[in-house]
């Protein structure tokens, strides 16, 4: 879900300066402490002092957090916030599509929103997807297309180191721009909504924590090398979509690939998020659970969504650091630190707690400032 999302993090620093490195680098820390702690919400230990895993679920952990107020609460709350993360992220794709073909074929006198409704209908196929298996084999060949995408983006960048020069970044902040950033830095690295499922089909679940320290150590390597290159080589003129400042012998088939990429990664969060639904829908209604005509209709309201949602709201940046400041920032930062508050209170050293609530004022303060900030900058684009 993060790899596409990955070129907007060179605008992010346009209007971050250095501030933005340091803000990459410390969102991977959090992020991967936030990761270990919310996995550590899945065991409690048993009568010989051995941890068990006794939660499966994101939405377990919540509902165990919120038993005495209502048995159900917390893994509504969870299960919202994920299908509007994965809901944010479809939207996006669509978004950048309709990006990727109006500047593939400028000549066209087609507007991006009538772009965007193009690549819509080659994804509604979606709606007759039953299984993961389809959807793991698009997402190995989203794989493969990206790395070609940031091979040749990075390539170009270092022909073009001649023109480097650390006076491009800023030393004087817009706040408001700087909140936003925050969002988009915050999107590019959320991952907690799989991380259950993740450790639970581990052959070896007792190597995760050192699973999720190299991955985010070498997520934060790249990130940070790519958004500082393609900064360093484009500066002020950065765009929302970094592949847009190409050259147009590169700009058109890298473009198309990127499309082929958003077009391929758009079933694995449109499943996820239709899942969700569908198992909330079981457990109060057992016999239309796998009504042919309900799944049809689940599918065809989730796809018709997010095609509104993307004309309605065609600025990838804006839409990113938004969704980043309220899904992202609350199943990252927020429920993480206050799940592990609440079930491991008794147990954690003095440091412990101080670090989960730092964590949570943090990401408290982070989604508030950003969500008025994205919403501004939204209203002054509508305006």
């Amino acid at each position: 879900l993060q790899g596409i999302f990955v070129l907007g993090l060179p605008y992010a620093l346009l209007h971050s300066g250095y501030s933005g490195l340091l803000l990459i680098v410390l969102a991977a820390a959090l992020c991967c402490y936030t990761g270990k702690i919310l996995i550590a919400c899945l065991y409690e230990e048993n009568e010989n002092g051995q941890l068990i895993r006794v939660r499966d679920t994101y939405e377990d952990i919540a509902n165990a957090c919120c038993k005495k107020l209502s048995p159900n609460l917390g893994g509504m709350v969870v299960n919202v916030a994920q299908v509007v993360e994965l809901i944010m992220t479809c939207i996006l794709y669509l978004v950048v599509s309709g990006n990727l073909l109006s500047h593939s074929f400028p000549h066209v006198p087609v507007t991006e929103k009538t772009w965007s409704i193009f690549a819509f209908v080659t994804l509604l196929p979606c709606i007759f997807i039953r299984t993961l298996k389809i959807v793991s084999k698009l997402s190995q060949l989203c794989s493969l297309v990206h790395f070609v995408i940031i091979f040749v983006v990075l390539t170009y960048c270092l022909t073009q180191m001649h023109q480097w020069s650390w006076a491009k970044f800023r030393l004087s902040l817009e706040f408001e721009d700087f909140l936003v950033s925050v969002g988009v830095i915050i999107f590019s690295y959320t991952s907690q909504i799989f991380l259950p499922t993740l450790e639970g089909n581990m052959k070896n679940p007792g190597e995760f924590r050192c699973m999720l320290n190299w991955t985010h150590f070498f997520a934060c390597i790249l990130k940070t090398t790519f958004a500082l290159t393609a900064f360093l080589t484009w500066g002020e003129k950065t765009k929302e979509v970094i592949t847009d400042n190409l050259p147009s012998f590169l700009e058109t088939p890298v473009n198309l690939c990127l499309l082929t990429k958003a077009l391929l990664s758009y079933p694995l969060p449109f499943f996820a998020a239709t899942e969700i639904v569908y198992s909330c829908i079981s457990k109060d209604n057992h016999s239309n659970y796998r009504s042919p005509l309900l799944a049809l209709t689940v599918r065809g309201s989730f796809l018709l969504l997010t095609l509104l949602m993307a004309l309605f709201t065609p600025h990838f940046a804006l839409l990113m650091g938004l969704s980043g400041s309220v899904t992202g920032a609350a199943m990252t930062f927020l429920l993480p630190s206050l799940f592990h508050l609440k079930l491991k209170w008794k147990k954690l050293s003095f440091l412990e707690k101080c670090a989960d609530i730092s964590v949570f004022i943090l990401g408290f303060l982070c989604s508030l400032a950003g969500i008025v900030c994205s919403i501004k900058g939204l209203l002054e684009v509508f305006g």
